[in-house]
């Protein structure tokens, strides 16, 4: 007797187990709570399993069974995306799922808008995104939960493919009032004796401190934060200075405060943003349609003033 389901209710059962909780799916994929508990209802009676264990207080965990059965979703979903894909090739279109990753500390800067003109542009395009630090992004393309991800050239693994997109040195960030912040440039020796916030991210941090550590040089470190509107505004508040690779357009801070941004003078290593993926992804239509979208536009688009100027 044929099975009688669906890929959409095994995409919604994902979500769930991505999410954590059917409420938080439905938010996520713009779907009713209703209709995500039926979908995985229906799975769990076609198959005669319980996916998951069903807790008052605890909302849902997966139950053994339920692991198992996640990671065949998966394997599913992606042979079927596959298809559609391999169909997108014959027929010459862009078209299918592309699961996008980006790195936290500009996600909210270059990938909105990024986005916004690749839909624009091939509108049968399903075009998901997801903010991740450096190691997420590792896994979620080995895992094949992403396609692609936006991001740094920090430490990239022999396994994954990384096309560089734009080039982008450190600069110095601070409040009106520091005395620094009039320099046209200042070097790691400069910024020794005060005090620093550090954007503390996986792997993003060990290159911050790099830069220091390169010279013999140790920053006298205050505060820690892994989120980039909350280090601009601590700058912004004279509770020290930091250092970056990316910045908005707005000087700025989230709480309406002025910055500064002054680049780093020295020995001093630049990163490049660029399109981590893995090996054999750019390939598949879509894949290589954004790559090259995206080249085209960080290179029309500088006056986004990704470095400090």
């Amino acid at each position: 007797m044929p099975l009688r389901i669906t890929f959409r209710q095994l995409e919604y059962f994902v979500a769930v187990c991505d999410c954590g909780s059917i409420a938080l799916a439905a938010q996520k994929i713009n779907v009713s709570s209703p209709s995500i508990s039926a979908a995985i209802a229906q799975l769990e009676a076609e198959f005669g399993l319980k996916l998951f264990v069903r807790r008052h207080a605890h909302g849902l965990s997966l139950s053994q069974t339920g692991e198992l059965f996640l990671n065949a979703a998966r394997e599913t979903l992606a042979k079927a995306n596959g298809l559609v894909q391999l169909a997108a090739d014959v027929a010459g279109t862009v078209r299918g799922s592309l699961r996008v990753g980006c790195l936290l500390t500009f996600a909210q800067i270059v990938l909105p808008s990024l986005r916004r003109s690749f839909v624009d542009l091939f509108p049968e395009v399903e075009f998901s995104q997801f903010e991740r630090d450096q190691s997420e992004l590792f896994n979620g393309l080995r895992a094949a939960k992403l396609d692609i991800a936006l991001t740094y050239d920090l430490n990239i693994p022999a396994d994954l493919s990384f096309v560089p997109l734009i080039e982008l040195p450190p600069f110095a960030l601070f409040s009106e009032g520091h005395p620094l912040a009039e320099r046209q440039y200042v070097s790691p020796m400069d910024l020794a004796g005060f005090p620093m916030i550090l954007l503390d991210l996986p792997m993003s941090a060990d290159y911050f401190l790099s830069i220091f550590s390169s010279l013999g040089v140790r920053p006298e470190i205050v505060e820690r934060t892994r989120d980039m509107a909350v280090m601009r505004s601590l700058v912004a508040n004279n509770f020290g200075y930091s250092v970056a690779n990316i910045r908005p357009l707005s000087k700025l801070s989230p709480d309406g405060k002025q910055l500064r941004f002054v680049p780093l003078s020295g020995p001093v290593r630049p990163l490049n943003m660029g399109l981590l993926m893995s090996e054999g992804a750019e390939n598949t239509r879509t894949v290589s349609t954004f790559i090259e979208h995206a080249k085209t536009f960080i290179q029309a688009h500088n006056t986004f003033d990704f470095a400090a100027s």
